[in-house]
């Protein structure tokens, strides 16, 4: 967002944010979806904190129409606050993030359990160009792979982690949900449960599979306490790591190395998907190894692939850099 559009996105909202406390019910949902969205979905800061701001807007609004709850929201409410923004200076880009943020929201209250339904299901937004997602290049990717220090138990563990992510292209909420029994060896596969609890079989490569090994022998049983249970990655203090820890192992680990960013468990998935997608690999297969219910939502990893092919042609295609006479003068 430029700062004349951040300009005129405060002006717009800040007559009906001013002055107006929000409840704490409301505002503790809206941390938690933040948290949430850093640490399940992996967006950016500067995302979350956007998301945060345009949530907090729309709960004043409904706050000043008496409304304390996000149980007692209404779509009629919601479509009102989007009406008020449509006739405000916003351009379609900073509307239709808001309308991203109240989406995003309407979904995490219903996977809480807060609402059984999603507010926000009959709101039209308006379209902003798509953003590809960010995924690091293969050389990039070694160089995080190989980045953990393998003298320690947190070491192996680390690495065991990465290696994972991105040979099988989990979700960081799958990963952490692994039991110690979910990956066979022999077959080389790891059984995992993504949304809606739907079952899918994921292939691992063979350095994931050793680094898994490496962490089952040594790394793990060095974590276990005696109150660990079966699942498969440890905190420090034996207990199943969580999304927070490993979105924070990866991205202290990207930013170490100093690659491009932010560096976190989406952009692993993301690169898998990529990397498979530049190699040749068929795009339902990816979506089933992503667990993708639409090819819809695969189907950006190919505008990721044509993107990079316009870039290599530019770099390394002959024609770009040809320093010739003027070709335009005809003749022989």
């Amino acid at each position: 967002m430029s700062a004349n559009e951040d300009s005129l996105d405060r002006k717009a909202q800040s007559p009906e944010n001013s002055d107006v406390d929000i409840p704490e019910a409301m505002d503790s949902g809206i941390s938690g979806f933040m948290d949430w969205m850093r640490y399940e979905r992996g967006l950016s800061e500067h995302t979350v904190v956007n998301y945060g701001s345009d949530l907090r807007q729309c709960a004043a609004v409904l706050v000043s129409k008496g409304i304390a709850s996000w149980k007692g929201v209404s779509t009629q409410d919601l479509l009102e606050w989007t009406h008020r923004m449509g006739q405000s200076d916003l351009t379609n880009r900073s509307i239709a993030r808001k309308h991203s943020a109240l989406r995003s929201f309407s979904r995490y209250l219903r996977h809480e359990g807060v609402r059984t339904d999603e507010m926000s299901a009959a709101l039209k937004r308006p379209r902003a160009p798509r953003r590809l997602p960010h995924s690091l290049s293969i050389e990039d990717m070694v160089r995080l792979l190989e980045a953990p220090p393998m003298h320690t138990p947190m070491g192996i563990r680390d690495r065991a982690i990465l290696e994972l992510t991105y040979s099988s292209g989990l979700r960081v909420s799958e990963l952490c949900g692994l039991r110690a029994t979910a990956v066979s060896f022999e077959e080389g596969l790891v059984k995992v449960y993504g949304k809606g609890a739907k079952e899918r079989i994921c292939p691992v490569g063979q350095p994931a599979l050793k680094a898994l090994r490496d962490y089952l022998v040594v790394g793990r049983p060095a974590l276990v306490r005696p109150r660990t249970g079966g699942e498969l990655f440890l905190s420090r203090l034996g207990k199943a790591i969580s999304r927070k820890t490993v979105w924070h192992l990866i991205h202290q680990y990207g930013e170490a190395l100093g690659l491009p960013g932010p560096v976190t468990p989406h952009t692993l998935r993301h690169s898998f998907a990529t990397h498979l997608l530049h190699g040749g690999a068929d795009l339902r297969v990816i979506q089933e190894m992503l667990g993708h219910a639409d090819i819809s939502t695969t189907q950006i990893y190919t505008e990721v692939d044509a993107s990079r092919k316009f870039d290599e042609h530019a770099t390394f295609h002959p024609r770009q850099h040809f320093k010739g006479g003027d070709d335009s003068k005809g003749g022989r």
